[in-house]
């Protein structure tokens, strides 16, 4: 399936996908600055997520369906920022397409099959037992007070919170959304010069073993420390983390 997706700018194209509780729209901030940067910054939205609605007999992955935009939109080689359930799909983009993959951001990322803590359980009960009870205000609440830092600002809040509340408006009516496979990061030990892995100052501690975790598989060196966030690190800090890849990208093509 084509994806919804925002653009701004021209030159080298940067792929921008979102998180698990988010939508494109927690990239519009970044839209501009890296227009101005000289990027062509492409937000989509993945499949079951925003406005991209799965239709009946979906047989297609999230990974194929970023790939089938982007050759329609006419981008050949690009760069790829992906947070949480974006970082899943960059993986799986770039163990597909290697020879694509100009450049790799993974942020807040976590294997499906790492175990959970205590912290990260008690988040899902607490949105699913919402849920349950009809309480659909409360399990955004949840999901608000999990994923963004306790100083985000009222404004950033609010827009995790509508981002949140119509995903899960949306699978109540349609059900949940395909499940983006992980992608063995060994594999891509040779983009591992063009590979930068980050997690926000105030994420859950899954997310720093994670993020750990997959900086050594690939063997990129180390993790970056977002600060002033938590889970939705390009929602809560867009200007630093527009400022970190530029900076990055600029160097991985050198």
């Amino acid at each position: 399936m084509l994806l919804p997706h925002d653009e701004a700018g021209t030159g080298p194209a940067l792929v921008l996908l979102h998180a698990r509780p988010a939508d494109r729209s927690m990239w519009r901030d970044h839209l501009p600055l890296l227009a101005a940067a000289g990027y062509r910054a492409i937000a989509l939205d993945l499949p079951g997520y925003g406005e991209a609605a799965v239709p009946d007999g979906y047989d297609s992955t999230p990974g194929q369906d970023v790939l089938s935009t982007l050759d329609r939109l006419g981008v050949s080689g690009f760069s790829l920022a992906g947070n949480s359930l974006g970082a899943l799909i960059a993986l799986q983009i770039a163990a597909a397409a290697p020879e694509r993959v100009e450049g790799l951001v993974l942020i807040g990322y976590r294997a499906h099959d790492q175990p959970a803590t205590e912290s990260l359980e008690r988040a899902w009960h607490g949105e699913r037992t919402a849920l349950a009870a009809g309480d659909l205000e409360g399990a955004v609440l949840t999901g608000v007070e999990t994923w963004l830092a306790p100083e985000a600002s009222p404004e950033i809040r609010a827009h995790a919170a509508r981002m949140l509340r119509g995903n899960l408006l949306r699978w109540s009516a349609d059900g949940q959304p395909p499940r983006a496979a992980d992608a063995d990061p060994a594999e891509l030990r040779p983009l591992a010069s063009r590979t930068l892995v980050a997690v926000g100052e105030h994420d859950l501690p899954d997310f720093f073993t994670g993020g750990h975790a997959l900086a050594e598989a690939i063997g990129t060196g180390g993790v970056v420390i977002a600060p002033g966030s938590a889970h939705l690190v390009p929602l809560e800090q867009p200007k630093w983390l527009c400022g970190l890849l530029q900076g990055f990208l600029a160097h991985s093509a050198k």
